[in-house]
Formats: structure tokens, sequence, C-alpha cells
């Protein structure tokens, strides 16, 4: 569904992605990590087709993004990480507007937007204006208005940001959801348990380039499936990390006693922080 091959651009000089390659296959629920400043927005960016590549090749469905953009666009639907609705109007005529902007006749215009409505659960709300809805029902609108086409890819940019554990969850099903009806889900999000919830794989971009590609526990093997957090050292928490628990054990017995030790699987996250040097929400 999505072919990147040495994609790179720079602004000023300064290269912001440099030489990525990347394969998403179609049906594919797919994790795009990255800190903040490691290329991750502009990759989403030429990927939809707001900012031209400085070089290389990237591919939507075969169609080439910086030669074929109409094209393109017909193939994805995106949820941003702003609220982008209209205000003013409710649910479901906020679908209508967005529905005319893609040119549905009449007819197959209000059958979607009814079957719409009813897929992601937002039938009753559908005549409350925008501004009297909770901030997980906002994110569902905007999902139910990048599926009013039937795109076959979906990019999904911080979906559950700024939601309650409980709207996150009800978010977290509806993508599963789309995931199995055959949408091709492109998911960046700073919760990194998120993306290990969701993912079939994960992706780190660090300074333009791709450090990781792989299934949550791919990363994780290689990482070492154990870890051993020391608390209280010079500085800090230091972590250690181990393929099981038996070889954790036998470094745990050869420490002098401790009272702030902890052993415990270890966690996409570990691997984020081991690789990129950085929690995904430093600056």
């Amino acid at each position: 569904m999505i072919l990147i091959d040495g994609l790179t651009r720079e602004y000023a000089g300064k290269r912001v992605v440099d030489g990525l390659d990347l394969r998403v296959e179609k049906g594919e629920l797919f994790g795009f990590l990255g800190p903040n400043g490691a290329g991750k927005t502009t990759t989403i960016r030429i990927l939809t087709t707001l900012t031209k590549p400085t070089s290389g090749n990237v591919f939507i469905n075969g169609f080439d993004v910086a030669r074929d953009p109409s094209s393109v666009k017909s193939q994805f639907g995106i949820v941003q990480q702003h609220m982008s609705l209209n205000r003013d109007l409710s649910v479901r005529e906020n679908l209508d507007f967005h529905a005319r902007l893609h040119h549905l006749a009449p007819e197959v215009r209000q059958e979607r937007i009814e079957e719409l409505l009813e897929y992601v659960e937002l039938t009753e709300h559908a005549d409350q204006l925008i501004d009297k809805l909770s901030g997980g029902l906002k994110r569902r609108t905007m999902i139910a208005r990048a599926l009013l086409h039937r795109p076959r890819l979906l990019f999904l940019d911080e979906p559950t940001v700024g939601l309650d554990a409980q709207a996150r969850r009800r978010v977290w099903d509806l993508i599963r959801k789309m995931n199995m009806d055959g949408s091709t889900v492109f998911l960046t999000t700073h919760y990194i348990e998120e993306a290990e919830a969701l993912c079939d794989r994960v992706g780190i971009i660090h300074h333009g380039r791709l450090i990781a590609l792989g299934t949550p526990l791919q990363l994780r093997q290689k990482l070492g499936m154990i870890t051993v957090e020391m608390q209280g050292c010079g500085n800090g928490t230091d972590y250690r990390f181990f393929p099981d628990r038996e070889d954790a054990a036998r470094f745990l017995s050869s420490l002098p006693v401790q009272d702030k030790v902890i052993m415990r699987e270890s966690n996409l996250e570990d691997v984020f922080v081991e690789l990129t040097g950085q929690k995904v929400l430093d600056k």
C-alpha cells in the first residue's frame, strides 16, 4: 500500500528525512514512531501530498505521490491531530458537507452517511452540534468523515490525544474494527502503549532515518524480554535488559542488596528510549 524508496527532504540545507526506505503492506496496521524533530511529520506530509520530496520515490497503492497527487488523494483518508470539524454544524451536517466535497451523488451521499453514523456508533448523536460533543465523540466524527469516500488507506495522526482512558479505548476498538474490515492503517502516536496494543508492525524514525522496524514482540526480543530497573543510582534509574528471567535473576544475585530493584517484562517504550535516547515527548 505504501512504498517509500530513498526518500529525502531538505529545508535550508538541513536534511530532515534522510534516505528513508519503507514498505507498508495492504491490510496492515502500521505504527510510525519518533521523537519530536525526528522527521515523522515531514514524512507524513509527503505521504499525504502536502509537501514535495527533495529526492526519492513515494507510491500510495501504486500511484506516484509527486507525479499524480490527485489519484493519490483518492486513495487515503486522514484524521488529523487537531480538531478540524465545523463547530457550528451538527455531526450529520459535517459529514454531508464533506461528502459534497468528495462529489458523492445525493442518493449515495445520504446512504453512506447513515452507514458511517452506525459504523462509528454516532447515530443517536447525529443531530447534535459539534460543540456539544465530548472529545471522544468528536474524534469518532472525524474518523467517519475520513471514511466517506471509502479510502483504501487511513492516516491517523495522534488519534487519541487529549482523550480520557475510556474514550481512548473506544477509539482503539474502532481502529481495530476498521483494520479488520480491510482498511490499511498508518498510525502515529505519542502513546507508546497505544502502538504496542494496536500495531502489527512498528517503525521508529530518528534524525530522519528509520532505525528500527518489526513487530512489537520482535523489537522487544532484540532488546531483551526482561527489564531490571535499579533506582537511586548516580544518574537516576539504571535499566538493564536480559533475554529471560533466569539471566536477569543471575544478574540480580551478583548485586549488593538494594532496596529499589524491579524486575519486569520489557515493553515498546523501553525499546524506543534505548534506541533514541529520549522519551517520545522530549523536545
